[in-house]
């Protein structure tokens, strides 16, 4: 698949048919996602696959999926044949960063004017995104915040923390999101040429 067409057909999608995801393309997919730029080639990215039903289900529950299927939608965390859960580590930037060809002059860690851990955790995530596309397969996006005991059950190392969990499978119908009532900005509202002007 082309690349702009895989831009232009991802979406997030909710609602997965029960045919399991080959393993090869999992491995695709978050090769994907280890793929990215990363300040100072830190690489504090960090990804789980799961694909058991047991955990997969445990996670569902832990993000309240129940009230999620009560609003009449999808039961989609559960459902999904895999997920990839997103994991970032701070730490991992402060230690490269403190290496000697990275300190400041005087020997001390730069200070950050952007938490970069957390851009490269989206880069990661929307290659990751892109990659089911381009896989022919279909992925949501639920943010950790939602269910915080999934680092005990998955057993991620308390230095990571966990951005949210990529659902992955092959779509079934689904409702879609109303906020993309919305539709998308026009070009000429988000790009500005030399000068932000207007």
């Amino acid at each position: 698949m082309e690349f702009y067409e895989a831009v232009g057909r991802r979406r997030m999608v909710r609602n997965y048919t029960d045919q399991p995801v080959d393993p090869e393309a999992l491995d695709r997919i978050a090769d994907a996602g280890r793929r990215t730029p990363s300040a100072g080639f830190s690489q504090g990215v960090a990804l789980v696959i799961v694909t058991d039903e047991a955990l997969r289900s445990q996670i569902a529950e832990f993000a309240d999926e129940a009230a999620y299927v009560a609003k009449g939608l999808d039961p989609w965390i559960s459902k999904a044949p895999a997920h990839i859960v997103l994991c970032v580590s701070e730490q991992a930037y402060h230690r490269r960063y403190q290496e000697v060809d990275k300190l400041n002059d005087d020997g001390t860690e730069i200070e950050w004017p952007v938490p970069y851990w957390w851009v490269d955790a989206g880069a990661a995530m929307q290659n990751m995104l892109v990659a089911a596309v381009a896989e022919d397969l279909a992925a949501g996006f639920l943010g950790a915040h939602a269910a915080p005991e999934i680092g005990a059950l998955l057993g991620v190392p308390d230095e990571y923390h966990i951005v949210g969990i990529i659902t992955i499978g092959h779509p079934a119908p689904d409702r879609r999101s109303g906020s993309l009532k919305r539709g998308w900005r026009d070009l000429s509202d988000v790009v500005h040429r030399d000068r932000w002007t207007g």
